[in-house]
């Protein structure tokens, strides 16, 4: 007869537990050599690296901030970063379901290259034109510019493209290659910007009074720069009016209030004044024959 003390049972039952625990983790999962033990291990060093990566992200924003570089170039630096920080967290996943990285990293080259040469070097050129872009900065964040026939306010620039929001609130992708290849004209760079309004009158009105009231419009506008002077000019002597352009410097934000203000200004004080603004018009001389 068999005796067995409590603390035996105990130990046995434990040795069992374990051993049906190292059994579940150490089984192969189906048509793989990974264990379950490794997936859960490389399942945890996935979620840990993504977890970093947006840390790090996170740390090299706020220290980018600190220095003197544009909004723009840090946007464009953290987007960069964090693609590599995922890649790299990506391998060490693989690695750690004990696949060969070597050989892929290998394969993945030759990938590249085959797509290279399947004509994919749009991306590629798109890449390096982002990295010229937030380097050489012809355009930032928050101006106004017009790029590739597109005119809109940038409102980021990623690797591969660049996003305008237009005033009616389009957004608008262009790759960046096309803004890197093609003439940007950027509205909101510069502090100040000239405001002209063309303006018709007739070949009857006093061409001298015409030009003082435009000047006296101008200069008592508050938002119109003293330096440099407004300024009237005489652009064309048209079929049927002689047309004028009133030119006034204003700070940049001012542009466009300064403009309607001005437009409905000189239509008002040529009607006060009696200047008129002729219609455009056809004169027809109808000639009898007779037979």
């Amino acid at each position: 007869m068999i005796f067995c003390l409590p603390g035996d049972k105990n130990r046995g039952r434990l040795k069992m537990d374990n051993g049906i625990s190292n059994g579940i983790m150490g089984q192969v999962i189906p048509y793989t050599d990974v264990t379950v033990s490794r997936l859960i291990f490389a399942v945890i060093v996935l979620i840990a690296g993504f977890i970093l990566v947006k840390i790090l992200v996170y740390i090299f924003r706020r220290g980018m901030r600190k220095t003197k570089l544009p909004e723009l170039t840090t946007q464009f630096l953290a987007n960069f970063l964090s693609i590599l920080l995922y890649v790299i967290v990506f391998l060490i996943f693989l690695k750690s379901l004990n696949f060969d990285v070597d050989s892929f990293v290998v394969g993945l080259s030759a990938i590249i290259g085959l797509v290279l040469g399947l004509g994919m070097q749009d991306t590629f050129t798109n890449i390096t034109a982002g990295i010229w872009v937030a380097a050489i900065r012809p355009i930032d964040t928050g101006e106004v510019v017009t790029v590739n026939g597109q005119t809109g306010k940038i409102k980021s620039v990623s690797i591969m493209s660049t996003e305008l929001l237009t005033p009616d609130n389009q957004l608008i992708t262009v790759p960046n290659k096309l803004v890197w290849g093609s003439s940007i004209v950027n509205m909101t760079r510069m502090p100040t910007r000239r405001v002209s309004v063309d303006v018709g009158i007739s070949y009857s009105s006093d061409l001298e009074k015409a030009i003082r009231i435009a000047l006296d419009l101008m200069k008592g506008h508050p938002l119109v720069l003293p330096d440099p002077e407004p300024a009237v000019v005489t652009t064309e002597l048209a079929s049927s009016s002689v047309n004028l352009q009133l030119r006034a410097w204003t700070n940049t934000e001012d542009l466009w209030g300064v403009k309607n203000d001005l437009t409905a200004g000189i239509f008002e004080a040529y009607g006060r004044e009696g200047i008129e603004i002729p219609f455009p018009q056809i004169d027809v001389h109808v000639k009898e024959t007779k037979e």
